[in-house]
């Protein structure tokens, strides 16, 4: 079975590119010639090709490898449909921005924004799965409505802002106001993590869906998800009461 494309980073990208076009539509059938010819547009210096910016080679097969450090790199996966993205470092803002299908897999850190809301945007994240094994950025999953979003790390505040459903599940620390005037939607706190006091406390027990879940992090994306995260207690508050109220913060606790 072909390892599909494979784009490398030539040289260092020292400014802001937008990567919005690279992944949209029906990407995962195109060539190597044909993604290398896919815009991007650098600050500063207008439209790039990604052959401009990366060796790109391989054969389609619904998945692509970007290597280098791409902390400058915008909207990443921004609308992704389908596939499977595995970016071999860190990524600016705006990954994964309103994607509705597919996986990325961001061996790094994240910006703000995973996973989130344009600001003209009603909706982010519609589905597929958003991995950022680092830490993420204010924001990250910011009005989602569908899909999951993991954080290996730790998030900065605003996770989870304006949930209409979906998962976010934090490994590290969960930054200020998680899941503030959320809908709906659920955080998995696995870390420390500050209530907010619109949030009020509904029970303690042992979600069987959530183990599913942290179990298939474990095994496929290979995050330390550890026994007794899978096995625990957690405690379950209910909010944002300012808003709807029918989201939820679970968080997991020793006792």
């Amino acid at each position: 079975m072909s390892d599909g494309i494979v784009a490398r980073l030539r040289a260092s990208l020292d400014r802001p590119a937008d990567f919005g076009e690279v992944l949209a539509g029906d990407w995962g059938a195109a060539t190597a010639a044909e993604l290398a010819r896919r815009p991007v547009l650098v600050t500063g210096n207008g439209a790039a090709s990604l052959g401009d910016l990366f060796e790109v080679k391989g054969s389609p097969a619904g998945r692509i490898r970007l290597q280098g450090d791409l902390s400058n790199a915008t909207r990443l996966g921004a609308g992704l449909a389908g596939g499977e993205v595995i970016v071999e470092g860190s990524v600016g803002a705006d990954a994964g921005l309103g994607m509705s299908g597919g996986t990325i897999d961001i061996r790094g850190d994240a910006g703000p924004r995973a996973g989130g809301a344009a600001p003209e945007a009603r909706r982010g994240m519609t589905g597929g799965e958003l991995i950022v094994r680092g830490n993420a950025g204010a924001e990250a999953g910011s009005r989602m409505r569908r899909g999951l979003l993991a954080v290996g790390g730790d998030t900065a505040p605003l996770a989870g802002v304006g949930t209409l459903a979906g998962t976010i599940v934090v490994m590290g620390d969960a930054g200020a106001s998680a899941g503030l005037w959320s809908k709906r939607g659920t955080i998995v706190a696995l870390g420390k993590v500050a209530i907010p006091s619109t949030y009020r406390y509904a029970c303690t027990y042992r979600p069987t869906i959530l183990r599913l879940t942290l179990a298939r992090l474990g095994k496929r994306f290979g995050l330390g998800v550890e026994d007794r995260h899978v096995s625990g207690l957690y405690h379950r508050y209910s909010g944002d009461l300012a808003d709807l109220g029918k989201g939820e913060i679970l968080a997991w606790t020793a006792a």
